[in-house]
């Protein structure tokens, strides 16, 4: 390290030892008597940049003593060293919640795991663009026992029997042609010599089970982990609060207890048992040792814990859903000629109507655009009104405005796929409903195996309870009966990006390890741009999702 004294600036207010000499070397020039004190620097090979990692620091005191370099000239070290987690909790409550300083949040990082939560919850948690996290994957584990979400049906015992009687034989048939897949596959697919019937059975497993997760319902029992931050994690708990589902609602609860809670230690018990070993020796340092190394962390207890419902969100949706039934009343929805649609340019305006609209109803983006368009001018200006009239303060434009992206790709494609998709970030994600509107994707390895009568069967007795559901008359009976919709169902949803995403998407899911589904979607996506900019198309590093997939490659 450099190791600098510190003198009085010169009295030379024009010049310095750097300005000397623009090259970047120091000025070897004495300074005059008239100069005054300089500053002497002992020479060292090493650089004068200092970088540590912190480790043991609570979120909101990391976030309090970052936040300082712009406030402070102590060092993080000294920072730290003179914080506590009232301090913290004063500052956060003056500059994070009375003043407005958000970004302060971006500093506190926290580390979540949920767990039993249903898949359609799931899909909402992660449907959030600064969200890192990963989620139990359907391919690599077999979800037979794995349960799942019984929503409240109150005293309508008619409809909770028909909707355990569905799931209940959907996990039936999902047990019953996983076993059969794999036996196929193996049957069709000789084992390499050199490779370990260990491994060929697992990879062979995988597969099976990307075929049958065709079955799985939305209601499915599953598991994530999620690392955000404090700002992105308010931001999250307000809509999970917001959303139309009680089973999202609750979790939206659920991750606010959790992050100003007492957090789980993952070492609390050897801890314990070094804290009994030196009470045993001394019992003040014990007491002493049980009160520093076994008190309770709360992850973001000041930063999250104003986190509410969102009435911008609530009575938008409330709206706009209204006016979307309105606009498209006696629009049926158009057969769907293509699973991705590159959609053409228009004024910023049509757009912005558009998708605050593509999200309450289940029509294509073009027949949802030619209404508001037949509309006129006046009612695209009102329902844009209708996205702003009711925004707060501090609340964010709803995503629909974030418009003006050159590739926007209406893609209808299964939900199974569709989770799939939904973890590219980089991109502007908006989804519609789940439905059973669009019909069902059935892989051709289901056909080969000669169970598609036996499918067939399972997506329509789904669908004909997932109809009589949705049409008791119970408070959210619509949106109860979405959990027993397979992931085979087909859904919409517009994804709006730059070139550079457009290449990267195609490029990483049109790979042979992938799913067919979510291959064919990447590939359709390079073959419209590769339409519509001849000249690109050469920069696309694609798989020919055509050519035969070796199984056993992962």
């Amino acid at each position: 390290m450099n190791e600098v004294i510190a003198m009085p600036e010169p009295s030379n207010k024009n010049s310095s030892p750097v300005d000397a000499n623009r090259s970047g070397h120091r000025s070897t020039q004495l300074p005059s008597a008239v100069d005054g004190p300089t500053v002497v620097e002992k020479p060292s090979a090493e650089p004068a940049i200092e970088v540590f990692a912190v480790f043991g620091a609570e979120p909101e005191i990391q976030a309090y003593a970052m936040a300082k370099y712009s406030r402070s000239a102590l060092s993080m070290k000294e920072s730290l060293r003179e914080i506590s987690a009232q301090k913290a909790e004063k500052f956060l409550n003056t500059f994070y919640f009375q003043y407005g300083h958000r970004s302060i949040a971006d500093l506190a990082h926290i580390a979540l795991a949920v767990e039993r939560l249903s898949i359609l919850a799931a899909i909402e948690l992660a449907d959030e663009q600064r969200w890192d996290g990963q989620e139990r994957s359907t391919r690599y584990q077999d979800f037979k026992k794995s349960g799942y979400y019984i929503p409240d049906f109150g005293a309508d015992d008619e409809a909770r029997k028909l909707y355990r009687g569905t799931l209940d034989f959907l996990f039936a048939e999902y047990e019953a042609l996983s076993a059969h897949m794999t036996q196929y596959l193996i049957s069709i697919t000789p084992k390499p010599a050199e490779m370990k019937q260990e491994a060929y059975e697992r990879t062979l497993k995988a597969r099976a089970f990307d075929i049958t997760r065709y079955l799985l319902p939305l209601a499915t029992n599953t598991s994530l982990g999620e690392i955000v931050n404090a700002r992105t994690l308010e931001a999250q708990v307000a809509h999970l609060l917001s959303h139309t589902h009680r089973e999202v609602r609750q979790l939206g609860e659920s991750l606010k207890k959790a992050a100003t809670s007492a957090a789980y230690n993952v070492n609390a018990e050897s801890l314990r048992d070094l804290v009994e070993k030196i009470r045993a020796v001394n019992a003040d340092l014990g007491a002493r040792a049980e009160a520093e190394l076994l008190r309770e962390v709360r992850v973001a207890p000041t930063l999250v814990k104003y986190a509410d419902p969102n009435s911008y969100e609530m009575e938008t949706r409330r709206e706009l859903r209204q006016a979307a039934g309105e606009l498209l009343a006696h629009e049926q929805l158009a057969p769907s000629k293509a699973i991705v649609d590159l959609l053409d340019e228009e004024p910023l305006e049509v757009e912005i109507a558009t998708t605050l609209l593509y999200e309450h109803c289940h029509h294509s983006y073009r027949q949802v655009r030619q209404a508001v368009q037949v509309a006129g001018e006046r009612r695209r200006r009102e329902i844009i009104d209708i996205g702003l009239r009711h925004r707060g303060k501090h609340d964010e434009m709803l995503r629909a405005f974030r418009a003006g992206q050159q590739f926007r790709f209406d893609i209808l494609m299964d939900t199974g796929g569709f989770r799939d998709m939904h973890r590219h970030r980089r991109c502007i994600q908006v989804m519609q409903g789940f439905t059973t509107q669009h019909g069902y994707e059935m892989l051709l390895d289901v056909e080969d195996a000669g169970v598609c009568p036996r499918f067939d069967a399972a997506m329509r007795r789904t669908q004909a309870a997932v109809e009589k559901l949705a049409a008791r008359n119970a408070p959210e009976a619509e949106e109860n009966s979405q959990y027993a919709i397979p992931l085979a169902y087909r859904k919409r949803a517009l994804f709006k990006m730059d070139f550079a995403e457009a290449v990267y998407i195609s490029e990483l899911r049109t790979t042979p390890a992938g799913h067919v589904s979510y291959r064919n979607v990447a590939y359709a996506m390079y073959e419209a741009v590769a339409r519509k900019y001849p000249a690109l198309a050469k920069y696309f590093r694609v798989h020919d999702v055509t050519a035969p997939v070796d199984l056993l490659q992962r």
